[in-house]
C-alpha cells in the first residue's frame, strides 16, 4: 500500500527524471521507466478523445508525469496519420472513434478524460463528461459561444468533486505565480491600459475574403465518423479545409486568433485584475471581413469597468501580420518564448512581434510574452530601480497535467478551472460576435445582454444544435 505523501513524492520525483519529449524512438524505453513510478492502483484512468497533433502532445504530457494509465483512445478519424502514434503506442486501449459511444460503452473504464478535439465539441463532450462523473482537461478555448460557457460553469459548480481544467498551460507555470506575487505586494497596482498582440500567420490568410458560400463537399477520408466531428454544429459538407486544424479558421466551428491565443495572453491579467466581464466591445479593424472566416487583421477594443479600488482597464487585442501595437519607449527587443509548444498550426516565431501582451499601470510598464513567460519592467533603468522591491516568487509545485492529476485525486484544485476558465471565454465569445459582425456592442455585466443590437445579442446563445444533439444543453 502507497501512502498518499508517498505517491506525490513518487510522482514528483518521477516528472523530475523525465525527459523533455516523447518521440517513437524512445517510447517503449521512457513508458517502462514510468510504469515503475507509480503502482497501477495509484494511476488515474485516463481517456483521451482527439488523439492526434495537439492531442498526441497532450498524450505525451499526462503520460511523463507518470500519473496516468490510457485506458481508451477515441478519434474520429482513426485511420489517419495523426492518430498513428498513440494507437502504436498504447495497442492495450480500447479504441472508439465516436465519444458517445466511448462513454456509453466504456463508462467504467476512465475516471477522467483529455479533450482535445475541435473548438466547436467541446461544449458537447464536457457536458456529457460531468453529467457521468468524469473529471476533464479540455482544450482551451472552453467553448464558443458566450451561452455555453454559462452552462458549463453551471454543470462545474453543480459537480464541485468534479476536476476541471482548460488547457492554457501558462497558468501553472512562472507567469502566474508571479502575476499573484506582483498584485499582492502592491508592484502590479492600478493597470488602466492593456495591449495584447499575435501577429503571427494564421491558416485563412491565404483564403479568398470575397467567398460567398462555404468550401464544396469533398470525398471523406475513410472511416471517418463526420456525424461525430460535427457534433450540435449545423450541417457542413466534409472539405479538408475543415480538417487537421483548419476548423479554427471558421465562425462556425472555431474561435479564430483571439480564442486560440487569447487563453494564453490575457490569461493571468483577467484572473489577477479581477476584469470579470467588458461593458463595451469596439470593433477598431476588421481587415478582409466576410461572413465565414476570420479577418486577416483584428483590432478589437475592450473596456472593463471599475473593480473595488481597481480602476477602469482599456484592454486592446491586435492580430494580424502587420496589425501592431503602438509600443511604448525601452520596449527593447520582442524575445521569442522557445517553451510554446509547436503544433501542426505552424511556426510562431516572428522577427517583427512575437506574441505578447504590454501592461500600462500609473506607475509603471510591463512586458510580457506568452503562455508561462514573466513580466519584465520596461524600461531596463526603471527595472533596475524596482529591483530591491520585488517579491520572492514561488516555485510551481506542479505543471498543469500534474496539477490536474492531483486535483482529480484531491491533493490540489486546478488552477484554470471552468469557474474560472469561463469568464475569460465570454469574453472571447464578445469579441468574436464584434468580428462577425465588424461593429460596435455594447453589453450589460449584470443582466448578461447585448443592450445596442438585438442580432448580436441573439449571438449570445447561438444557433440551435441540429437535431438529436438538443439533450446535452439540458444536461
Amino acid at each position: 500500500m502507497v501512502s498518499r505523501r508517498n505517491f506525490i513524492k513518487a510522482s514528483t520525483l518521477a516528472t523530475a527524471s523525465m525527459v523533455a519529449g516523447v518521440g517513437k524512438g524512445e517510447a517503449k524505453s521512457l513508458f517502462s521507466t514510468i510504469g515503475k513510478a507509480v503502482p497501477e492502483a495509484q494511476k488515474v484512468k485516463l481517456a483521451c478523445i482527439g488523439i492526434g497533433n495537439r492531442g498526441e502532445q497532450n498524450i505525451k504530457q499526462f503520460v511523463k508525469t507518470g500519473l496516468v494509465e490510457i485506458t481508451a483512445l477515441c478519434d474520429v478519424d482513426l485511420d489517419g496519420n495523426q492518430c498513428q502514434w498513440a494507437l502504436q503506442n498504447f495497442p492495450k486501449a480500447k479504441r472508439f472513434n465516436d465519444w458517445r459511444e466511448l462513454f456509453d460503452k466504456f463508462g467504467n473504464g476512465f475516471e477522467a478524460v483529455c479533450v482535445s478535439t475541435p473548438d466547436h465539441s467541446h461544449f458537447a463532450i464536457a457536458m456529457l463528461a460531468l453529467s457521468l462523473g468524469k473529471h476533464i482537461y479540455l482544450e482551451k478555448p472552453m467553448c464558443r459561444t458566450f451561452f455555453e460557457a454559462e452552462l458549463m460553469m453551471a454543470a462545474a459548480r453543480k459537480h464541485p468533486d468534479l476536476a476541471t481544467q482548460v488547457g492554457n498551460q501558462g497558468h501553472s507555470d512562472a507567469n502566474y505565480f508571479q502575476f499573484k506575487a506582483w498584485k499582492d505586494a502592491g508592484i502590479i497596482k492600478d493597470v488602466t491600459r492593456i495591449d495584447v498582440h499575435m501577429n503571427s500567420a494564421r491558416r485563412w490568410h491565404s483564403f479568398d475574403s470575397n467567398i460567398k458560400k462555404f468550401p464544396d463537399a469533398e470525398p471523406l477520408p475513410k472511416n471517418m465518423n463526420w456525424d461525430a466531428w460535427l457534433g450540435p454544429t449545423p450541417w457542413h459538407d466534409y472539405n479538408a479545409q475543415f480538417h487537421q486544424g483548419n476548423w479554427r479558421c471558421w465562425y462556425d466551428l472555431g474561435m479564430g486568433a483571439l480564442g486560440d491565443w487569447g487563453a494564453h495572453l490575457i490569461d493571468t491579467a483577467h484572473e489577477f485584475l479581477e476584469l470579470g466581464l467588458p461593458y463595451q466591445i469596439e470593433m477598431r479593424k476588421a481587415e478582409g471581413h466576410n461572413d465565414y472566416f476570420f479577418p486577416y487583421s483584428s483590432t478589437i477594443f475592450y473596456r472593463f469597468g471599475p473593480r473595488g479600488e481597481m480602476p477602469p482597464v482599456d484592454l486592446t487585442w491586435y492580430d494580424g501580420l502587420t496589425n501592431f501595437p503602438p509600443l511604448p519607449e525601452g520596449f527593447g527587443k520582442s524575445e521569442f518564448v522557445s517553451d510554446i509548444p509547436s503544433t501542426n498550426q505552424g511556426d510562431y516565431k516572428d522577427e517583427k512581434l512575437n506574441p505578447g501582451k504590454i501592461i500600462y499601470s500609473r506607475d509603471l510598464i510591463f512586458k510580457g510574452g506568452s503562455h508561462g513567460s514573466t513580466l519584465s519592467i520596461i524600461p531596463e533603468s526603471k527595472a533596475k530601480e524596482m529591483e530591491s522591491k520585488l517579491p520572492e516568487v514561488p516555485q510551481s509545485p506542479s505543471n498543469h497535467y500534474t496539477n490536474f492529476l492531483r486535483a482529480v485525486r484531491g491533493e490540489e484544485k486546478t488552477r484554470s478551472p471552468f469557474e474560472i476558465n469561463g469568464i475569460l471565454n465570454q469574453v472571447f465569445s464578445l469579441g468574436v460576435i464584434a468580428q462577425r459582425l465588424d461593429t460596435n456592442l455594447f453589453f450589460d455585466p449584470v443582466s448578461k445582454r447585448i443592450t445596442n443590437n438585438e442580432f448580436a445579442n441573439a449571438m449570445l446563445t447561438g444557433v440551435p444544435p441540429r437535431s438529436g444533439w438538443e439533450y446535452l444543453y439540458k444536461l
